[in-house]
């Protein structure tokens, strides 16, 4: 699910459906805090799917969530 929704988001940022990005960022990063996979895996797999600056699109949103999880396990004490 995660991969699908990364998949999607240049898209949605380019259509301007803010609501639409604001659901799908907020549940990846709900998964990703969940679950802890290997990013690296997922991200190896969209660069077969996804242009070069899509891709990078996606590695900087997931690096703004990834420090948004990480704000998030600090204050919580996880």
């Amino acid at each position: 699910m995660i991969l699908e929704k990364l998949y999607a988001l240049p898209s949605l940022y380019r259509q301007g459906s803010f609501a639409r990005v604001g659901i799908y960022e907020n549940d990846i990063a709900t998964l990703l805090q969940a679950y802890r996979p290997n990013i690296e895996v997922i991200l190896n797999e969209l660069s077969h799917y996804l242009s070069e600056s899509d891709l990078a699109k996606v590695q900087t949103i997931e690096g703004e969530l990834q420090r948004r999880i990480d704000r998030f396990d600090e204050e919580s004490g996880r």
